[in-house]
């Protein structure tokens, strides 16, 4: 399995997580909202013990800290050493989070030691998720407790869609994705998540849609905010990748229409995008 998630890994390490360190303080803020509805939905208690899947620079398991206390833990795991690097020099010395640069679909871990397994946006980038959650579940204790946050489908979420239906006829389109390949998007299909988890062997299988607004851009005026939102999207969102090769003239206009789709969308000193989500819980029946 590890094998096959060579390249997450690969993509991770490189400009992916180098991107995400770089924008990590307004990633995380934007995001956090979502992170802390799944965190209310796994319930976590103190001196339970926890274990963050994809846990990116550690705000979530930073979060899931501060609820179980000295007396537990949380071992927070994720691909990308320079995630994982961010994640340890924002963690507090005393804190009871831990990290660990992992593929959690394959990493030893030990048996029965967690009570919660959790993840914010971490989860949709296995090529094998069934046998993934297979090999994470024997990580939880009989009657542990999963409960995790992904993204819905990317026409439901604007910091996707709407960069993208802006570049139509300036540049080429691509082929569409598999929706089943590893990506963000990849369970956006509420009925594949509860295949995976069943198939994994998880039961009490629940998934509910959340969706929230989040601030994309800000600023000290309304077009500061605007042109914030065009910056993150085109050196942190979608549109990283259509941009790399593409010359001068091409990415002015890139920047122009992708201002102009910013421009209608809500907000004084910030640009004010749709999320949506689906929050997922699940319980190990044991053995």
């Amino acid at each position: 399995m590890a094998e096959q998630n060579d390249d997450q890994v690969t993509d991770w390490n490189d400009q992916s997580g180098e991107r995400w360190v770089v924008h990590q303080a307004r990633l995380d803020a934007m995001l956090a909202v979502f992170g802390q509805v799944a965190i209310e939905a796994a319930a976590p208690a103190k001196g339970e013990r926890v274990l963050d899947v994809g846990c990116g620079a550690g705000a979530s398991s930073l979060a899931l800290a501060a609820r179980v206390g000295s007396a537990g833990q949380v071992l927070g795991v994720d691909i990308s050493e320079p995630l994982i690097g961010r994640a340890r020099a924002l963690a507090p010395k005393d804190s009871p989070a831990l990290f660990r640069v992992a593929d959690a679909s394959s990493a030893e871990l030990p048996d029965g030691r967690f009570d919660i397994l959790f993840s914010r946006f971490g989860v949709m980038f296995f090529d094998d998720p069934t046998g993934a959650f297979a090999h994470m579940r024997r990580a939880l204790q009989p009657g542990g407790r999963v409960a995790f946050v992904c993204w819905r489908g990317a026409t439901e979420n604007d910091w996707m869609r709407l960069p993208m239906s802006a570049i139509k006829g300036i540049v080429p389109p691509t082929a569409p994705a598999d929706p089943e390949a590893p990506g963000p998007f990849s369970f956006g299909d509420w009925g594949r998540v509860a295949r995976i988890l069943t198939g994994a062997g998880f039961t009490d299988i629940a998934i509910a849609p959340f969706d929230a607004a989040v601030p994309f851009g800000e600023g000290g005026t309304r077009d500061a905010a605007i042109d914030d939102a065009v910056h993150m999207a085109l050196e942190a969102g979608p549109l990283s990748r259509v941009l790399a090769d593409q010359p001068d003239d091409i990415r002015t206009r890139i920047s122009a229409a992708v201002r102009a789709a910013f421009a209608a969308l809500p907000g004084e000193r910030s640009v004010m995008i749709s999320g949506a989500a689906w929050i997922v819980t699940a319980h190990n029946p044991g053995s």
